[in-house]
């Protein structure tokens, strides 16, 4: 079997230890709050930083500096036959980007994913891509999958409120103020690697059913989904129970966001993400199968 290195950004919400035992190698993005630059996950917590946001007017997030992927190529390029490079949405950071153009200068091939999401559906890419490795699937065959993975994946945020969507550009002063005036919830999901508006709602409440509702129509074609909120656990175990009460059989995570999300989504956001036909055990042992009799 061809050794694989994973290589991947701190948006995939891996943890360490996992990531230790497998091949995965996390380059954090930067967070930055005044003057101050973090490494997400290495220097601050996520709950440290949305502290430091209610503090801050100036806050953002930055990709990682392309010598820090330099260096891990330099290092990785000897020790693996292959090397897998899977990012947050290339539309929404130069992460993925610079990862490629760092291979490049190290002159180390590597086969590229632009996940065209982040946090938890990444996060199930890479660990189910690990799954197909110790299946004894090539790493050419394993980014077929993966990429058949992100045309079933859904991904839905619910802000807290506009204020931090205006603040980074996202939304207009005039936007914020009718949303305030009228209390209107937007509805955002991922399409094609972008955030863009799924429905303008009145009230949290409308927009959480609709949401409910979106979920509904899949919800026989996946096995777990994950809520993740920014510094907001209340809010994400009631939405599990709504969810609980609407499919039993769901498994259901709940997950702190990543810190680059509550940036931009403001403190308070809550997100769900699912991705339809994840791997089930009867696929997983079908594949495993049809590659033992090849």
């Amino acid at each position: 079997m061809r050794t694989i290195a994973w290589v991947t950004d701190s948006t995939a919400m891996i943890d360490p230890v996992f990531a230790s035992e497998n091949h995965i190698y996390i380059v954090p993005l930067c967070l930055i709050a005044g003057d101050e630059v973090y490494r997400e996950n290495i220097d601050i917590t996520a709950e440290q930083f949305y502290e430091k946001m209610r503090i801050h007017d100036r806050v953002g997030s930055s990709q990682p500096p392309i010598g820090e992927f330099i260096e891990l190529y330099e290092q990785l390029k000897d020790q693996y036959d292959d090397i897998i490079a899977i990012h947050c949405s290339s539309e929404l950071s130069g992460t993925y980007n610079s990862s490629l153009q760092a291979a490049e200068m190290a002159e180390v091939r590597v086969i590229g994913i632009d996940s065209k999401v982040g946090a938890f559906p990444l996060r199930e890419m890479v660990m189910q891509g690990i799954e197909m490795q110790q299946q004894g699937m090539t790493a050419a065959e394993i980014k077929e999958q993966i990429d058949g993975m992100i045309q079933e994946m859904s991904f839905y945020m619910i802000p807290a409120s506009l204020s931090q969507l205006h603040r980074s550009g996202r939304v207009s002063g005039t936007q914020l103020m009718i949303s305030q005036l009228l209390s209107i919830h937007l509805l955002l999901r991922f399409e094609e690697g972008k955030v863009i508006v799924e429905d303008k709602i009145r009230t949290m409440k409308k927009a959480k059913l609709r949401l409910l509702d979106i979920l509904k129509k899949d919800v026989e074609h996946i096995r777990d989904v994950c809520i993740m909120h920014a510094n907001n656990l209340e809010g994400a175990f009631k939405l599990k129970e709504e969810i609980a009460h609407l499919a039993p059989r769901l498994q259901i995570e709940i997950a702190s966001f990543i810190p680059v999300a509550g940036i931009h989504a403001g403190e308070g956001t809550l997100a769900l993400a699912w991705i339809k036909n994840n791997w089930s055990a009867i696929q997983r042992n079908t594949l495993s199968a049809a590659h033992t009799t090849a």
